[in-house]
């Protein structure tokens, strides 16, 4: 199977909020954003985020598709659409030492989010009936996916820049991953 993951494009953030779960608008521009995007429409199955901004991309293309809440980004918790830079150096600082565990009050850390993104993913690649999916989603999901796949220690996982409105390829043959491209 060929999965194709693609983050959404680029939000409209200029007070730099910390947004994961909360709903974050896309840029004025994001037609002009989509009209970029190289996606061919020939998908098996197509699943986004709930999130508006993955869904809006989606509904650009016209295609049918599914919600999951597992792909959704991280869960900031009371953190959500604060500056950072107003977030207490008390609160901060420990992810800053350690966000594989380390979460905000009412938010999930790293850990958890694994859990419920592999969660999906696992079921996902047990698919037999598919041959080619796209899967609309954040660069969070997809650095624990590509971490999943290449199995570097999960406090990699920010080392590897995934940009807006582009894809991730991942062939998978009997839970063997090949990640094909990065950034296209």
């Amino acid at each position: 199977m060929e999965i194709h993951l693609i983050r959404h494009t680029a939000v409209d953030n200029p007070e730099n909020l910390c947004y994961g779960f909360a709903e974050m608008p896309l840029r004025k521009e994001c037609i002009e954003d989509f009209k970029l995007l190289d996606i061919d429409g020939h998908y098996d199955v197509i699943v986004s985020s709930p999130s508006e901004r993955c869904r809006l991309l989606a509904d650009y293309f016209k295609f049918e598709y599914q919600t999951d809440e597992r792909l959704r980004e991280m869960n900031f918790g009371n953190w959500e659409l604060k500056k950072w830079t107003d977030i207490p150096e008390e609160e901060i600082n420990p992810w800053y030492k350690d966000f594989v565990s380390v979460k905000a009050l009412g938010g999930e850390n790293l850990l958890e989010m694994q859990t419920r993104v592999l969660s999906f993913w696992n079921e996902f690649i047990q698919r037999k009936d598919l041959e080619k999916a796209l899967i609309v989603t954040h660069a969070g999901v997809i650095r624990l996916i590509l971490q999943t796949a290449l199995q570097f220690p999960l406090e990699n996982m920010f080392t590897i820049q995934i940009d807006y409105g582009r894809k991730v390829i991942i062939h998978v043959n009997e839970e063997v991953f090949s990640v094909k491209k990065v950034n296209v």
